[in-house]
């Protein structure tokens, strides 16, 4: 590991890296409403409305646990996070983060692992809200639906970092309202107060741990990974009005977000209907809890939220995708031609980003039994890596900070250092987890040969540019 004065980050960064007074730098379109809201309800992704209902399958009621103990290690990753992007604002987040801290391969890696990511993400997300939209009109065929939402969110972030801003605005907007109206119906209905139905009281409670620790350890890996997109406000500040603020405002108030939104429904879903119920898999938990409740036409309603759902992280993910690559161009970490700015948007890095995204919803009708599968254990332990750059980064930067520009810090992270070792010793852990069951074992492999690829190609771009 290089040491800390060999990896100062280069001034052109700090110059030009969301820098609106620079020639051909991003713009600061995003207004502080769109980051407080992109905030909010990032935090209600796709892997909430749709892959919680296997992880409930799998733990039981003691889903709740598994999504306290994630959202614990989570609110410290983000706090971490927070910290440093709000001392350094940047694009590139925590792999600009990682450069500064441990060295240029480490953003390298962080940078272009999540970028893949994302990519692969978008084609899941668009696959995801076709699959509905064909549920709704049989007959329409399934890649035409995908291509016109890439079309759609393809041009929008083309546009301007203002149309994106206001598509995740009311997207967000409509994923708090719907899925605070559920927690309200839902906790008048545990209440037994809601007009028609009776109180379920702790009934589906009794079998705490139907699967034992076994089950447990599935729906913790399915909650981790439920939580992952929640950066995207960190990379989206460096374009606001007032990054500082607008990160220090997003990660105080990530903790009663993640328990409300997250732990709060499924503590209700669990004790409204039964864990093991068929519709929670196959309609999913929010929906089958609504069926559940008898209320006319609310599970539709809520396909319609899921639909939400899944077009505001095909566009977070196009726009994320997109500024990361381009602040890996910004630092010397990838083909220029990725770097090209017009009115303020990196245009070229957004159509690389959608075309490496439609070529994966290709790939899933091509080869769907071999290439497409493959591809996905490839990225199924990605946001962990991260958040492992993210902690490291930030065990380092901190001293640096407190050393060398204290009012820097806005954000701190709390009971330094001793929070910061707990939330490596947890990503450890859950690793280890990984290891042990045989469907995220293969992900852990798959990953982890990524990771060391990506670390040789970066330390040897390193360690040339250091000759050169």
């Amino acid at each position: 590991m290089p040491h800390n004065t060999s990896v100062e980050t280069p001034p052109q960064q700090d110059r030009r890296d969301g820098d609106p007074s620079a020639s051909g730098s991003l713009a600061h379109g995003l207004k502080q409403r769109h980051l407080s809201m992109i905030a909010l309800g990032g935090v209600i992704g796709a892997g909430l409305f749709v892959g919680s209902g296997a992880g409930i399958a799998a733990a039981g009621p003691s889903i709740v646990v598994a999504y306290a103990v994630s959202g614990l290690l989570v609110m410290l990753v983000m706090r971490m996070l927070g910290e440093m992007s709000a001392a350094h604002p940047s694009s590139g987040s925590f792999s600009a983060h990682a450069e500064r801290a441990i060295g240029p391969w480490a953003g390298f890696t962080a940078g272009w692992s999540f970028w893949v990511l994302l990519c692969t993400a978008v084609g899941l997300e668009g696959i995801g809200a076709a699959k509905i939209v064909t549920g709704w009109l049989p007959g329409t065929p399934e890649w035409a639906w995908v291509a016109l939402f890439m079309v759609v969110f393809c041009g929008a972030n083309l546009a301007a970092v203002k149309n994106f801003g206001e598509f995740e605005f009311w997207f967000a907007a409509l994923k708090v309202g719907a899925i605070s109206l559920f927690l309200v119906l839902g906790g008048l209905a545990v209440a037994g107060v809601l007009p028609g139905t009776d109180s379920p009281g702790v009934s589906h409670l009794t079998d705490f741990l139907p699967n034992g620790s076994e089950g447990l350890v599935i729906g913790l890996l399915a909650s981790v990974f439920a939580y992952g997109g929640l950066e995207t406000v960190t990379i989206a500040a460096a374009e606001s009005e007032n990054p500082v603020k607008g990160v220090a405002s997003a990660v105080r108030t990530a903790m009663w977000r993640i328990a409300l939104f997250y732990i709060g429904s499924m503590a209700l879903i669990v004790t409204l209907v039964p864990w093991d119920s068929k519709e929670v898999v196959e309609k999913g938990p929010y929906v089958a809890a609504l069926d559940h409740l008898g209320i006319p036409g609310a599970g539709q309603l809520m396909n319609v939220v899921v639909l939400v759902a899944l077009l505001s992280a095909m566009n977070a993910n196009i726009y994320g995708s997109s500024r990361i690559a381009y602040s890996l161009v910004e630092r010397g970490q990838g083909p220029k031609a990725l770097g090209r700015v017009s009115a303020g948007v990196p245009r070229v890095a957004v159509l690389a980003s959608c075309v490496f995204g439609f070529a994966c919803v290709v790939l899933s009708y091509w080869r769907p039994d071999d290439v497409f599968p493959w591809l996905l254990n490839m990225i199924g332990g990605v946001i962990l890596v991260v958040w492992f750059f993210i902690a490291v980064s930030q065990l380092r930067l901190r001293r640096r900070l407190e050393r060398e520009a204290p009012d820097k810090l806005a954000v701190r992270m709390w009971a330094f250092p001793v929070l910061t070792w707990v939330a490596l010793a947890g990503m450890a852990g859950i690793f280890v987890l990984m290891a042990r069951e045989p469907d995220t074992r293969v992900q852990l492999y798959a990953t982890g040969a990524m990771t060391v690829f990506l670390a040789a190609v970066g330390y040897a771009r390193q360690r040339a540019r250091a000759r050169s």
